[in-house]
């Protein structure tokens, strides 16, 4: 059956089978990620069916992981490796900027690094110390890296395959609390380009643009804004580098305001780089400056306080009233 109701850990789960299935270039590495089938379940089951010299259990060591994928790549191979955690990546931060990313530009473009590294990040789990960090930003800035996350089940499935297939080194962001969540996924589908934002819902009297996480969340604003005579417009950004400013361009000069909504702290994240370009590009549509929502500039707080940090139902619909204000 071509459409299937699937969790969206089980989507990226069914996404990689595929991959390993087809190509037989493509390795998956990372702690757990064989006979636990990781923390996450997501590569539950790979290792029985493609054996353990496809899906490859790691010692505990980010740096040598995604090191020893760097050699695989430049040996015509396409390792997907996992980060168990999001803040677990920065032992490997060095090997990522300095090597992954650079390399395809040392080599005036004769060597590519199919690499894609995945992060389950974000939180709302109710987990300890840097199990919870959104470091999106960090690598955005990275010139030589694509960063994306999807938000739903569908788009898990294709970004994932569109991501193994690209030869630039990919850094897919999996939104963690939101791997439960069930969504259709048609196996059939011809899918958009990896880098193009979505229109989710149509509006227009405002725009919210939000990425992985925070999608869900601005759609349940979007409802409950209806409810007192809003129309918003909400856009799934899917890809943080590049950014589709196009996309959300055409959004903002049809609602002239725009807010963008994202988990990571707001000083210096994506919505800064989004908030100065569409003011560049629409300052003269813009009928209130673009407002951003995020979380605070602190480190991730405790599992009591998350609740309080994490940018929820009222703190967007907050700035909606005050750009509507405007």
């Amino acid at each position: 059956m071509a459409v299937q109701k699937l969790p969206l850990a089980k989507a990226i789960n069914e996404s990689l089978r595929v991959a390993l299935d087809t190509d037989p270039k493509v390795l998956i590495m990372g702690e757990d990620v064989g006979k636990l089938g990781g923390v996450f379940r997501v590569t539950d089951g790979l290792q029985k069916d493609f054996g353990e010299d496809r899906v490859i259990d790691t010692p505990l060591a980010e740096s040598g992981i995604v090191g020893t994928a760097i050699g695989l790549a430049l040996r015509g191979y396409r390792p997907v490796v996992e980060i168990q955690f999001d803040g677990f990546v920065f032992p490997a931060y060095d090997q990522i900027v300095t090597q992954l990313a650079k390399m395809h530009a040392r080599a005036l473009g004769k060597i590519k690094l199919p690499v894609v590294v995945r992060i389950p990040y974000g939180g709302g789990i109710g987990a300890v110390e840097h199990h919870s960090e959104s470091p999106e930003a960090l690598f955005a800035h990275v010139a030589g890296l694509k960063v994306v996350s999807p938000s739903n089940s569908s788009d898990a499935y294709w970004m994932m395959q569109q991501a193994i297939q690209s030869d630039d080194p990919v850094i897919f962001f999996e939104p963690k609390r939101r791997y439960w969540d069930k969504g259709e996924v048609d196996t059939e589908a011809i899918p958009g380009p990896l880098h193009g934002a979505r229109t989710v819902r149509e509006g227009t009297d405002l725009t919210l643009v939000a990425y992985g996480p925070m999608v869900k969340v601005c759609l349940e604003v979007a409802a409950a804004a209806q409810e007192e005579g809003k129309s918003l417009e909400v856009l799934d950004l899917r890809s943080m580098s590049p950014i589709d400013f196009d996309a959300v361009q055409k959004s903002v000069e049809k609602t002239r305001r725009l807010v963008v909504v994202h988990e990571a702290p707001v000083f210096l994240g994506t919505g800064a780089e989004i908030a100065a370009r569409i003011t560049e590009r629409c300052f003269y549509h813009l009928e209130a400056p673009v407002l951003r929502v995020g979380g605070y500039h602190v480190p991730y707080p405790p599992a009591r306080l998350e609740d309080e940090y994490l940018p929820g139902l009222d703190r967007v619909l907050d700035a909606v009233d005050r750009s509507l204000a405007y």
